[in-house]
């Protein structure tokens, strides 16, 4: 099997002096690569530069709900002056997006908006953080008719509400969460939704799998979701993993067949 990770904060400390040894471990149980997000300009240069140091890692620049505070409009500017010189391994815009719990959605609220617009200016996919907004980040799409690609991160809502989002062209991230038998709500949309519409995650170092330490998450355990998400879609992870490769490679614009190329 061949399996990305669509969201790993494979920059963050935690990975510090283990990097080679985590992607060796992640290889050797079907890991064929991970895309990074930029959550704050500060660490725009760290996600960069630890996606160019390893082959088969990607990433993403944007400004993330729980950060919007210590940027201003020269951030967005800068932003746009990276994405516009398409840099290599740069696949996406993101993080960015709402969070209910954490911050000001009055104060988030303008930021998602100029990542989302500067996305469908730029034709770039989105990667979208949405804790308790999932109907607000609807919104703002809907508004904005939005017809591009986006991956609803560390997606934790009922069917109805993915359902909605995939209908406006985004993909439902699949992660730890599954695993844990409490996320009845969650578990019921990944096992409901098309298909087509979801793409396997890790959020590394967080969002750990049932078993796994909080905060000590890995991108070696990609296989284990992707096992919970065969099992609870009544079917054996070789018949999933080429959808979901198909479904990752669409999402951040690579072709099936060598990515990234």
């Amino acid at each position: 099997m061949q399996l990305i990770d669509a969201h790993c904060h494979f920059d963050f400390p935690q990975f510090d002096g283990r990097r080679d040894k985590e992607l060796e471990q992640g290889r050797s149980r079907g890991l064929r690569g991970l895309v990074i997000p930029g959550v704050r300009r500060a660490d725009w240069d760290r996600v960069r530069e630890t996606a160019l140091a390893h082959d088969g890692l990607f990433y993403c620049l944007g400004i993330h709900p729980w950060f919007v505070e210590e940027h201003s409009e020269e951030d967005l500017t800068q932003l746009r002056r990276l994405l516009e010189g398409r840099p290599d391994r740069c696949v996406a815009i993101g993080e960015c997006g709402l969070d209910r719990i954490r911050g000001s959605l009055e104060a988030q609220l303008p930021w998602f908006e100029a990542q989302v617009a500067l996305a469908d200016e730029l034709n770039l996919p989105l990667v979208i953080h949405s804790v308790k907004t999932h109907d607000e980040v609807h919104g703002v799409l809907n508004r904005r008719q939005w017809q591009g690609r986006a991956l609803i991160h560390g997606f934790s809502g009922s069917f109805q509400q993915a359902a909605k989002l995939v209908d406006l062209g985004c993909f439902i991230g699949v992660g730890g969460v599954i695993t844990h038998p409490r996320a009845r709500k969650t578990r019921d949309a990944v096992a409901k939704l098309p298909l087509e519409a979801l793409v396997l995650e890790t959020d590394a170092p967080d969002m750990a799998p049932e078993g796994v330490p909080q905060g000590e998450n890995s991108p070696r355990y990609l296989p284990d979701i992707l096992d919970a998400l065969a099992e609870l879609r009544g079917t054996s992870p070789e018949h999933l993993a080429p959808a979901l490769l198909d479904n990752v490679s669409g999402l951040y614009g690579w072709a099936t067949a060598g990515i990234g190329e």
